[in-house]
């Protein structure tokens, strides 16, 4: 089936989708600006081996609006945009390849400033930058994945704290799937704090590493939507919480790093008749972002640690509200955000 942008369902009004092909690195990404109103769009380019394009107009649909909420809820004086390459990232990388990317980003003009993402990391960005100064996120310290893994732990806490009445992670067990940099990261915070961990994922090797340094229990794929936990952390892809999930999950609150968790709008309130906690991710996930916003307008990197542990009082503050108006948190944090970025 043929994707046309304007008619598909995650089509938000986007500014600007730019489809870019170039033969000699064999490129072939989607950018999307999805809104500029506070400030050049920010986020992250994917890589990833779509299925087919639909796939991949999709995601970046998805990905981009999803970085105007973050952004404004985060204050960050940027808007959202993002990008996706569709190849291999394990096995398709090239300097060139990047390169061309590189271009592409210096014909928005500044529009667009990527980092990098799934798929994506410091040495990727590094050859964007050869071609463009409209890239973050690079160096020895460019990884912006601890602050988001940060991020999600503060995020967890004040999820705790608020709708359990707990002041300690202590015994608590932890559902997370997906060990990526983000998720093992949030994964060895949360054992720190004294929680008990199951974890998935595809990646054995990433299994193998949890296990032996976190002591945490593998179980397979699909079968963390049925574990009895305290918390349900989804670090991997995007909609794990969709109809077919719902009615598998046994746990009080979901808190976890990956981006579009809800497959639509209405599973934040599913989640909330079940009387489970959804902590919005695009707020909790916060935390990379603010650190390459950070870096790309030159702001004292000793303070990202800070905003980044606000993410918390954001996030409470938005549970209480949601409370009061009798709705779910991922409405209230819609309208947190749009209240910023809307014009």
């Amino acid at each position: 089936m043929t994707a046309f942008v304007f008619s598909e369902p995650n089509f938000d009004n986007h500014e600007q989708v730019v489809f870019v092909s170039e033969p000699k690195s064999g490129l072939k990404a989607i950018l999307a600006v999805h809104n500029t109103n506070l400030g050049p769009a920010m986020g992250g380019c994917r890589m990833w081996n779509y299925a087919s394009e639909a796939d991949a107009v999709t995601d970046v649909l998805r990905l981009s609006r999803g970085m105007t909420y973050k952004n404004a809820v985060a204050g960050l004086p940027i808007g959202g945009g993002k990008s996706v390459i569709i190849a291999n990232p394990k096995t398709d990388k090239t300097p060139v390849l990047f390169e061309a990317l590189g271009e592409a980003l210096e014909r928005l003009g500044g529009r667009y400033v990527t980092a990098e993402d799934v798929g994506t990391n410091t040495d990727d960005m590094a050859h964007v930058a050869r071609k463009t100064r409209h890239v973050a996120g690079l160096g020895e310290t460019g990884d912006p994945s601890p602050f988001t893994a940060l991020g999600c732990f503060v995020g967890a806490q004040a999820a705790v704290k608020y709708h359990l009445k707990r002041d300690s992670m202590e015994g608590l067990v932890v559902a997370l799937q997906g060990l990526g940099n983000v998720g093992f990261d949030y994964a060895r915070r949360l054992r720190q704090a004294g929680a008990r961990l199951i974890v998935t994922d595809i990646d054995q090797a990433a299994l193998e590493r949890a296990r032996t340094e976190l002591g945490a229990e593998v179980v397979p794929v699909d079968s963390i939507y049925d574990v009895e936990a305290d918390i349900y952390a989804p670090c991997a892809l995007g909609a794990t919480l969709n109809p077919n999930t719902l009615g598998r999950l046994k746990v009080k609150i979901v808190a976890g790093g990956a981006n579009n968790q809800l497959a639509t709008a209405d599973i934040g309130e599913f989640l909330r008749q079940k009387g489970i906690l959804y902590v919005p991710d695009f707020v909790i996930n916060a935390g990379g972002i603010i650190k390459v916003c950070y870096e790309h307008l030159k702001k004292p990197e000793n303070e990202v640690e800070a905003h980044v542990r606000r993410i918390g009082d954001t996030l409470t503050e938005i549970f209480e509200r949601a409370a009061h108006e009798g709705v779910a948190t991922s409405v209230e944090a819609d309208r947190v955000a749009e209240l910023r970025f809307k014009r």
